[in-house]
């Protein structure tokens, strides 16, 4: 098996966290999430990790190094903004007669039980993971009859279904598929100027082609500041670790302190994650991640975000703040 990545989105509803590195090296629950996803993955038998990259691409690799070295990893640019079908179709040249393939998107964080694909993908030719949603109107959902998709819908206004899909793929035939996606290139089947995937599947299924629609126990919103706080709680649930030093601290469970964080004279918690290198000095902070090499002092902080390096203190208010930083100040 090979997996391929595509990472080159600018996350832009991540804003600012973003603007220096990649949406996939924003950390959730002591772990960056591309970390969390690789996670799921490498007790696969993966011949070959496939990255498509943007500028970001450096950052991508030396994460993967220090995190995992025994993995095989190959790192492509998308030089062109043009969807995500165009970026899994630049993995192309990469694969070989006999490769199956694992599309994984990294706006999400899944929970499933991967090992079950060879069973599940016995009598099709591939998976479509799906999560069953009440807001269907918000995403493209899967048409199932007789346990087989039969039509996509993007955003429908009526309930024809509520199995959204979820951004994670399974490919019997990697080289098929790929020549399917160039079908659609050619073929210019675009949506304001990019290409995706569910016009490339409805292709192979009208060709005959099926496909199942597996849902997975989680589906683990990354890509916005709201839900990146909603999958901090749930991966926390359950999870009390502090690698970190707390010295005269309360610590409200689940929170999460890392190998070379120091809090002092603080209360956390709970669904705290605090990254390494960052020091928290008397301050009250609850619902809230804070990335790595920050300093914390008096401050009381709910459902906030703190990035990479940044200071802050409840001393006169002398800020030094970056484009598209959102700043609430109450009581």
């Amino acid at each position: 098996m090979k997996v391929i990545l595509p990472v080159a989105g600018k996350g832009t509803r991540l804003r600012p966290h973003t603007h220096t590195k990649a949406k996939s090296l924003v950390h959730v629950a002591g772990k960056t999430v591309l970390e969390h996803i690789i996670g799921r993955l490498a007790h696969l038998q993966v011949e070959e990790f496939i990255f498509i990259t943007d500028e970001h691409g450096g950052q991508i690799a030396e994460q993967m190094k220090k995190s995992f070295p025994q993995l095989t990893c190959r790192y492509v640019v998308q030089k062109e903004r043009l969807g995500p079908a165009h970026a899994v179709l630049l993995a192309a040249p990469y694969l070989v007669p006999g490769d199956d393939l694992l599309i994984v998107f990294n706006d999400t964080i899944f929970v499933a039980d991967l090992s079950c694909i060879p069973e599940l993908a016995r009598e099709c030719d591939g998976l479509i993971y799906s999560h069953h949603v009440e807001d269907y109107q918000r995403f493209g959902v899967n048409v199932v009859k007789d346990g087989i998709i039969v039509d996509m819908v993007e955003k429908p206004e009526t309930p024809i279904s509520r199995l959204a899909q979820v951004g994670l793929y399974y490919l019997r035939d990697g080289v098929r598929f790929m020549n399917y996606i160039q079908a659609s290139v050619d073929a210019g089947d675009t949506v304001k100027g990019e290409y995706y995937l569910p016009a490339v599947f409805m292709r192979m299924i009208h060709d005959g082609l099926t496909f199942c629609a597996p849902e997975i126990d989680a589906w683990l919103d990354c890509g916005k500041p709201e839900t990146l706080l909603e999958t901090n709680r749930y991966l926390l649930n359950g999870r009390h670790h502090c690698h970190g030093q707390a010295v005269n601290s309360v610590l409200i469970a689940p929170v999460h302190i890392a190998a070379g964080a120091i809090v002092r004279n603080s209360i956390l918690g709970p669904n705290v994650s605090i990254a390494a290198g960052s020091v928290i000095s008397e301050s009250i902070i609850r619902d809230s991640i804070i990335n790595l090499d920050s300093e914390v002092t008096g401050m009381l902080l709910n459902a906030s975000i703190l990035g990479d390096s940044v200071r802050i203190s409840s001393t006169s208010r002398k800020m030094n703040i970056g484009d598209h930083s959102i700043i609430e100040m109450e009581g």
